[in-house]
């Protein structure tokens, strides 16, 4: 069944292009792993909330922007051994500075529980 890595994250808005051009180089890494197809979302209508919102969860400021972003697996298995592989992978270490603040962002993997077109 289809698995999906959802991440959430702060992006200084004035990196907005340095970020799409590291998503873009990580595409061909992700796929070669076994990944579907990969998604990334700059936040334009995200409203900030009473008790929580994207950009309380990640401390964004206001020079920052919000960003969803996904990757489509065939499965759990393919997503859990591409990430074993990414933690041991030298080459991981070779990748260039994320344009954003990692510690801000967080991710889980999901199951679909419906999936409509």
């Amino acid at each position: 069944m289809t698995y999906y890595s959802g991440f959430v994250l702060a992006v200084p808005t004035a990196n907005k292009q340095a970020y799409i051009d590291h998503a873009k180089s990580a595409w061909p890494y992700f796929k070669s792993k076994g990944a579907l197809r990969m998604v990334e979302c700059w936040g334009e209508d995200v409203p900030h909330g009473k008790e929580t919102d994207f950009h309380r969860a990640t401390r964004a400021g206001d020079d920052e922007t919000p960003v969803f972003s996904w990757i489509e697996w065939p499965d759990r298995a393919t997503a859990d051994a591409a990430y074993a592989q990414m933690m041991n992978d030298p080459s991981m270490q070779q990748m260039p500075e994320m344009p954003f603040d990692g510690m801000r962002m967080f991710w889980g993997g999901f199951a679909p529980v419906v999936d409509e077109s």
